[in-house]
């Protein structure tokens, strides 16, 4: 990647007059000067006790000696207080454009070590129906899991259902009260009858204290097995459907019930280094360090009458993990209201070395809230069914444009896919965002379809060309040319920060940087007048080498491009 060459290249030349350290070279943030730049002369100025200006006027005048100092830049330049500017030749952007051409995944950096992420998302919670809320965690997980696998690491994915909690013994409760055999439930007998129970619990705590046994009962495999099998079923089966929808799959569809028989294996383990005591006759393992800023409370493992929690099943699932797949890293994309569940549960791993050298990160993500700023809703106040947020999207985009109203449901369905994702996916997985349904459904601005739009305007014009468009000469033909060929080579920078940081946003933020610098190219160069052929091929080169990153890209945010718009 560019950054790297250049990094190197000023670190070797730096290296030979004094300077013994290694210098890293960053995109300009003054695009007017220059195309990269190096802030480390302040940092070689308190090192070596010389001024910037001393340190900075060295490194240039080495680097404007360097042999082949054509193949790189076009200038160098010392800024004061202390900036070296640098400014790409034609042929140094060129030769990197020709191996992003040439080489696959666009020649971005290899990995030396093929690690071992277990990544669990999803995470929706059987009898309950999917709704606006359950879309993030699912989309951000996906989207982070194939940059993971882009840059040549294992993935193992986890949707994690929550299928032996309190929501199934609420259900079974009313199917017995209803006198409704397990055999004759189904998908709208759970969709009505959820919601009734979960509001009837909140105020009745005798109420919830029997839903609670029974859920009890069932975690123990004593009784309405049959009830709980045919609710999961039928549940997962719908929740399978969605996901499908939205093009999120997962590896394992494994839940709670699943690490029920690793808990006394958790159990014994905790005994055996010390970590279970009583309290109130419950067992809980104590988390809290004195040097904490704020106080956590402890993991409760085991209630007093025996029952396992979420926290006791989350440990179960980690053991499973560790000895099914020894991973080397296992993430966590839920609400960010969870951080203090898995600030314990982690705790709890680290003080009984249950994960050894795994290392377990919880990546939270925010809410959606309407253009009020509260959390998104319906018109009538209710958080929305994920299929109702679906027909809502696809209505307002068929009402945009006639001809939206004549085009294939597949096509109509991956545009309401990339409202929906490029919506979410632009902004920081860690901050709340506002969901404007006609803003995002609009082809102008910072939206899916726009991206969209631009990827099929541009495919149009390489389809009518049969010349060889995988041939890039060194020539740059005016200032839109350049910007867009130092566009393209900001995307390694932009892969390799949104997998470090696991943040796709890095890459929906790209992917419209270069669609915005894309369409000012094609409107300022004429491509059908172009008569002089190296020139032509050329260009179309370009826009070929755009389309494609454009359509990978996408497809590290879950989108896929319709036929036609």
């Amino acid at each position: 990647m560019v950054l790297d060459v250049l990094s190197n290249l000023i670190t070797d030349v730096s290296k030979k007059i004094g300077y013994d350290e290694n210098l890293k070279v960053i995109k300009s943030n003054r695009l007017d000067l220059c195309d990269y730049q190096c802030d480390e002369v302040f940092r070689l100025s308190k090192i070596y006790h010389k001024s910037p200006i001393e340190i900075g006027t060295s490194i240039i005048d080495a680097l404007n000696n360097i042999e082949n100092f054509n193949d790189y830049f076009e200038k160098v330049e010392f800024c004061k207080p202390g900036f070296i500017n640098m400014t790409l030749s034609n042929k140094f952007i060129n030769k990197m454009l020709k191996e992003m051409a040439l080489n696959d995944k666009f020649n971005i950096r290899k990995n030396e070590q093929v690690k071992t992420f277990v990544i669990d998302y999803g995470g929706p919670n059987v009898a309950k129906p999917l709704h606006v809320g359950h879309m993030r965690p699912a989309i951000i997980g996906e989207s982070i899991k194939r940059i993971i696998n882009y840059v040549g690491h294992k993935t193992i994915a986890d949707v994690h259902l929550g299928d032996i909690g309190l929501p199934i013994g609420e259900v079974i409760y009313k199917a017995l009260e209803d006198k409704v055999n397990p055999e004759d439930l189904t998908l709208d007998y759970l969709n009505k009858v959820y919601p009734l129970m979960s509001a009837k619990v909140k105020t009745d705590e005798d109420l919830k204290n029997k839903c609670a046994a029974i859920i009890k009962d069932v975690q123990e495999k004593k009784n309405y097995l049959d009830y709980w099998k045919v609710i999961c079923d039928i549940s997962v089966n719908d929740i399978k459907r969605i996901y499908k929808y939205l093009d999120v799959s997962f590896d394992l569809w494994l839940g709670e019930s699943d690490a029920y028989n690793y808990i006394p294996k958790v159990k014994e383990l905790l005994i055996k280094k010390g970590l279970l005591e009583d309290s109130q006759g419950a067992k809980v393992v104590f988390v809290n360090n004195e040097d904490d800023k704020i106080n956590y409370p402890p993991l409760i493992f085991e209630k007093s009458n025996g029952a396992y929690l979420y926290d006791s099943s989350e440990l179960g699932t980690i053991y499973q993990r560790m000895e099914d797949f020894n991973p080397d890293y296992i993430l966590y994309i839920t609400d960010g209201r969870q951080s203090m569940h898995f600030n314990q549960v982690f705790r709890v791993c680290q003080l009984s070395n249950l994960t050894k050298d795994t290392k377990l990160l919880h990546l939270p993500n925010g809410t959606i809230n309407g253009i009020d700023g509260k959390p998104y809703k319906t018109r009538s106040g209710d958080t929305p069914k994920l299929d109702d947020l679906f027909k809502e999207v696809r209505d307002i985009f068929i009402s945009k444009k006639e001809e939206n109203k004549t085009m294939p449901l597949s096509d109509i369905d991956k545009i309401v896919n990339s409202i929906l994702k490029f919506a979410d996916l632009q902004n920081s997985r860690d901050k709340d965002y506002i969901f404007d349904i006609n803003k995002f459904s609009d082809t102008q601005g910072k939206t899916g379809p726009y991206i969209l739009y631009t990827y099929l305007r541009i495919n149009k014009i390489i389809e009518k060309y049969s010349s060889d468009i995988n041939k890039i000469s060194d020539n740059i033909y005016n200032n839109y040319d350049r910007d867009l060929r130092i566009a393209i080579l900001d995307l390694h920078s932009s892969i390799d920060l949104a997998f470090k940081e696991y943040k796709p946003s890095y890459i929906a933020e790209y992917v419209y940087n270069l669609c915005v610098i894309l369409n000012s190219f094609y409107q300022n160069n004429h491509i059908a007048n172009i008569d002089d052929e190296i020139k032509l091929n050329d260009l179309l080169s370009i826009l070929n080498l755009s389309n494609k990153i454009i359509k990978e890209m996408l497809n590290l945010l879950i989108i896929d491009i319709p036929k036609k718009m």
